[in-house]
């Protein structure tokens, strides 16, 4: 996609508390589902009572500051790190009872952590996508590369295919790694933070990718943004990070408001415009002669 605009969609109903969250139709199940889930290290408690849904064509974004515990989070749904309390559903199953093969088939992830590879090119990064479809031999099929080649022009990726992936930039590393999760087909993509490395262009370029798999494909998107006019615009539902809880969540509405935002960041009264989504500066007088 090369749209050079960012494509939007109406967000869900209002709410601003976990009682208030979006609620899977009858017929359905949450994609991801967290239930008084609590994450940290090494069995110590960062953050508790953590409820969060994720629905299929619904994208959920998690804020906050530096330091929040958002990829904590993000990590412990991924089963890369224990859950303390709690549980965490995929598709109604409990992650504590889900094989590999069944959480890579439910989940894509890409985490902020660096790859470190050798010899091996763009297009085997991305093929490792489709390990969880080839079998024991991890043999590709002619579908299977067809896939493969499809995500890779989905994000503009194709042309890098030759490559040795330690020799491309931070964010042509991150777009093969999103053409890998895209491939590899799951319900669900966990992302944290994954405009780092992007300029403007292949940020909104990125996201416009994820919106097309969301009305397309009807995949849950869940992921951890920085860029607070980017989630603005992007997101269905915003789950606010901070201290030891989530503070607040809900639609863009309702989290994108000064007194919100001023909260969760420690900001000024009048630092946010919630009509631009921006923050803005405080200017004082030029000095002297200036």
């Amino acid at each position: 996609m090369t749209e050079n605009t960012l494509n939007t969609r109406a967000a869900t109903p209002a709410a601003t508390n976990n009682s208030h969250m979006p609620v899977a139709t009858p017929n359905s199940l949450p994609l991801v589902e967290t239930r008084n889930l609590t994450v940290g290290y090494d069995h110590k408690p960062l953050i508790k009572d953590i409820d969060i849904q994720v629905e299929a064509g619904q994208i959920v974004t998690l804020i906050g500051p530096n330091g929040a515990g958002k990829s904590t989070i993000l990590k412990t749904i991924a089963g890369h790190i224990p859950l303390i309390e709690g549980d965490v559903l995929l598709s109604g199953k409990s992650i504590t009872h889900a094989s590999p093969h069944e959480m890579s088939l439910e989940l894509a992830v890409m985490l902020t952590e660096r790859l470190r590879t050798e010899l091996l090119t763009c297009a085997d990064i991305v093929e490792t996508g489709r390990y969880p479809y080839t079998g024991r031999l991890g043999i590709l099929s002619v579908d299977d590369r067809a896939k493969v080649r499809e995500a890779m022009e989905m994000v503009n990726v194709w042309d890098l295919r030759d490559r040795d992936f330690m020799q491309l930039s931070d964010g042509q590393r991150q777009r093969i790694m999103l053409a890998r999760a895209i491939c590899q087909e799951s319900k669900t993509l966990l992302l944290d933070e994954p405009t780092n490395y992007l300029d403007i262009h292949y940020q909104i370029e990125l996201l416009n990718t994820l919106r097309h798999l969301v009305n397309t494909r009807k995949v849950g998107i869940i992921m951890s943004l920085h860029e607070l006019p980017l989630a603005r615009k992007i997101s269905d539902w915003v789950v606010c990070v901070k201290g030891d809880s989530i503070v607040a969540q809900g639609n863009t509405e309702d989290i994108f408001t000064s007194a919100v935002i001023n909260e969760l960041y420690g900001l000024k009264p009048g630092s946010f415009d919630p009509v631009s989504g921006n923050i803005e500066l405080e200017v004082g007088p030029k000095p002297p002669g200036q």
